[in-house]
């Protein structure tokens, strides 16, 4: 398996959302991860074809049945030879499976146990059920997107699942690695989606700190689509262009693409009181061409702009395809893994799995000798999906 986590084994217990984004990275990394499902997830037969969900690639799949103690016993097996474990449960959950992180850390005490969960393991949220939408608002980022006049527009779920949650799980866990390979001594990671989420508003913190941010006044700030010159903008054909011309020299090219650089009111780049009255005029200036038109105007240029892309366009665009930003795996088109390495390079190796896909075939290669298969899988404490 390629990938600079060549080697490393992970157990990820089968969860939604940041877990498994998580564990698709490190699987993209090159980990050997295996995904542990509910022996009730198993309905018979694999399917020929792959699972839908691309955030499962990279992985084979068991089953295990968690509420029965040989199932217990067989996971804590498998954590003796696991350099890590995922797991996506409220606080307390794990413990009560007899699979929390002392059980755990006491059958391999170099294990690294990360945990994923919205409000973190400790605090008064703690035990109470929630979303991304729920994680970004107690973190102070979710009142802070939208434009001025408006409510606060929840951003898809990129910033509490994903960058907050699975990203920082992730980095959690390779940093925890490197650490156990240098003490013998492994640890539990608390991810909790509202302290990443917290974390990723640092640069408003600081803005706000040296006077740049206006906490109070959502849609008036340099980057929240207050200024005319970081915005988006309709064209005449229904489709967007982005713009992000904030220094100078890049402003300056903008204003000699749209023909307004002796115009003494954009002039006035830095002028809030501008920033208003100087948007209408570009709304009115972009909508008279279409996105194809203005970007033959301003593709490739220091003006910073890009058309704005759906998920499909995206893949087509002719600097992802060079990139091979997208790729196929089992006839599904999907982000390719990132970043990228010069030497250790990245790869799919496994299209999505259903559950209990490989739980034999997981189990005899991590040590669990055939006999022992068979008979969990005649005991029901393990399911193969055949």
């Amino acid at each position: 398996m390629a990938g600079p986590l060549a080697g490393h084994r992970i157990i990820e217990i089968a969860g939604i959302g940041p877990g498994p984004f998580a564990a698709m990275l490190l699987a993209d990394l090159g980990a050997e991860v295996i995904r542990v499902e509910r022996a009730g997830a198993v309905r018979g037969p694999a399917p020929e074809q792959p699972h839908g969900d691309i955030l499962l690639r990279g992985r084979r799949n068991i089953a295990i049945d968690l509420k029965n103690p040989d199932g217990v016993a067989t996971l804590l097996d498998l954590v003796e030879q696991a350099d890590g474990l995922l797991e996506g449960f409220r606080p307390g959950v794990m413990e009560r499976l007899g699979i929390g992180p002392d059980e755990c850390l006491a059958r391999n005490p170099k294990l690294v146990f990360g945990r994923m969960t919205g409000w973190g393991q400790t605090g008064p949220y703690s035990q109470a059920a929630g979303h991304d939408i729920n994680y970004i608002s107690l973190a102070g980022a979710l009142a802070h997107f939208g434009r001025e006049g408006e409510g606060p527009t929840p951003p898809l779920n990129m910033v509490g699942d994903f960058g907050g949650g699975g990203m920082f799980l992730a980095l959690g866990v390779v940093a925890a690695l490197l650490e156990a390979q240098q003490s013998g001594r492994g640890q539990v990671v608390d991810t909790a989606m509202v302290d990443g989420s917290a974390v990723l508003m640092s640069m408003f913190w600081a803005f706000k700190s040296m006077g740049m941010f206006n906490e109070n006044e959502r849609g008036t700030n340099l980057l929240d689509t207050g200024a005319h010159f970081y915005d988006v903008y309709r064209c005449s054909d229904g489709e967007y262009i982005s713009l992000g011309s904030i220094e100078p020299q890049f402003y300056a090219e903008l204003m000699r693409l749209t023909e307004l650089a002796d115009d003494e009111q954009f002039a006035k780049q830095m002028d809030q009181a501008e920033w208003g009255p100087l948007k209408e005029r570009l709304t009115e200036l972009f909508a008279t061409k279409t996105r194809d038109e203005w970007c033959e105007i301003m593709e490739h240029t220091d003006v910073c702009f890009a058309p704005v892309l759906t998920m499909s366009e995206a893949a087509q665009h002719p600097h992802n395809v060079e990139r091979e930003t997208f790729i196929e795996v089992g006839g599904v088109t999907q982000p390719a893994p990132a970043p990228r390495f010069s030497r250790t390079e990245n790869e799919v190796v496994l299209t999505p799995a259903w559950p209990g896909q490989h739980t034999r075939e997981v189990l005899e290669a991590w040590g669990v000798g055939k006999d022992r298969v068979t008979e969990l899988l005649d005991s029901g404490a393990v399911r193969h999906a055949e």
